[in-house]
């Protein structure tokens, strides 16, 4: 006896740490302009992984970072300076 499958069956799971999103798929995700993503990754605000030479990919994890990042940019008027100081300050302490 054959059980009937859809589309839902077939669902992949994700490593939300995989770096997936090129930058351009990046910037439009979060919508942040790319020349800022590589200040945000020059400054180590967020540092994407590096395939080949020049491409950065971005993971799950640090597309939500990144919105987070556009938050405090634009709604609460934080300079890039700003927002690492903030990230450091929240990261968790081990």
């Amino acid at each position: 006896m054959r059980t009937e499958r859809n589309l839902n069956d077939f669902d992949v799971p994700i490593d939300p740490q995989a770096p997936l999103f090129v930058i351009g798929v990046a910037s439009d995700m979060v919508g942040v302009p790319i020349w800022t993503l590589r200040k945000l990754d020059e400054m180590g605000v967020v540092s994407p992984q590096r395939v080949g030479v020049r491409t950065r990919c971005y993971s799950q994890v640090q597309i939500r970072r990144l919105t987070y990042v556009r938050y405090l940019m634009e709604e609460r008027r934080v300079n890039i300076s700003g927002v690492k100081v903030i990230l450091e300050m929240e990261a968790p302490r081990h």
